[in-house]
């Protein structure tokens, strides 16, 4: 199936970058390195150079932090929005948030995409992607509110659970009026799981795979990653590329990540692997 985010297509075959720019001051990776308008600019447009096709914008930490209020969220993120919309026409513009007077706003300034990262609290946020003729990603975070921390969470099955919340989410979309081909779903690695769930969900990403909604992985730098391996947020581009590859294996779309480069010649490399994708060059033993 081919995948339309706002004004952009791309077909079956084809896997999405979705670059992390935060404009927040206390993010968990880059510690609000891109929070003042500069650097967030700078970071578009090297992640674009990089070759990602989406940009996820975000004004607000997902997890514990600073209060931010609507207004304040907008202030941080719509500007920004249209300011990427005229100066990279040819980028996906993806934000993250969970409030549909936010989406509203960014939809309006040119965004493409609602990356929804707290499962449908806000169940006006699809009547408003559906609106604007924007995609909508469907999440599960096993019903947790937002930027709250999971605390003895337990599934009697992770990931039938995300499956039929994601799933769920994505028919509610589609009765909105978002088109089939404009939803992803979202098991959302950490988001209401310990590192065990997170770690099942990559194991049987397949499982959400052949629901045949596009899937997306968030898995850069995350806790799961970190607390397998022992390693802080700056020393876990491994651990996450390796998950990356179990889930490019897999047969997922969309990856959310802060390096671009790095991760994009790991899902080639599986996708080519997995015949999906053919060798930009073949000549050894041939010639």
């Amino acid at each position: 199936m081919d995948l339309r985010l706002g004004r952009h297509t791309f077909g079956p075959d084809q896997t999405l970058m979705m670059a992390i720019v935060n404009r927040t001051r206390d993010s968990f990776f880059d510690q609000g390195a891109t929070y003042d308008e500069g650097p967030a600019r700078e970071r578009v447009r090297q992640v674009v150079e990089d070759g990602a096709e989406i940009v996820d914008i975000g004004g607000v930490r997902a997890g514990y932090g600073e209060v931010v209020d609507a207004a304040e969220e907008i202030r941080r993120v719509v500007p920004f929005v249209a300011w990427v919309r005229e100066h990279h026409p040819g980028v996906v513009i993806s934000v993250d948030t969970w409030r549909s007077e936010v989406a509203r706003e960014v939809c309006a300034a040119g965004a493409d995409l609602v990356n929804d990262a707290w499962g449908g609290h806000d169940p006006a946020l699809v009547e408003v992607a559906a609106e604007f003729g924007a995609g909508i990603v469907c999440t599960h975070t096993g019903g947790l509110p937002p930027r709250t921390d999971p605390y003895r969470v337990e599934y009697d099955d992770v990931v039938a659970a995300a499956i039929a919340e994601t799933t769920s989410l994505a028919e509610r979309a589609l009765a909105a009026g978002v088109p089939r081909e404009s939803i992803v779903i979202d098991p959302a690695h950490d988001f209401g799981k310990n590192t065990f769930h997170s770690l099942e969900i990559t194991r049987r990403l397949g499982e959400m795979v052949a629901t045949g909604w596009p899937v997306l992985v968030s898995l850069s730098n995350k806790d799961f990653v970190g607390e397998t391996l022992g390693a802080p947020p700056q020393e876990r581009l491994t651990g996450t590329l390796a998950a990356t590859s179990v889930c490019a294996l897999a047969g997922a779309r969309i990856y959310r990540v802060h390096q671009v480069r790095e991760t994009r010649a790991t899902v080639d490399m599986v996708w080519s692997i997995a015949g999906r994708r053919p060798p930009l060059r073949a000549i050894r033993a041939l010639q």
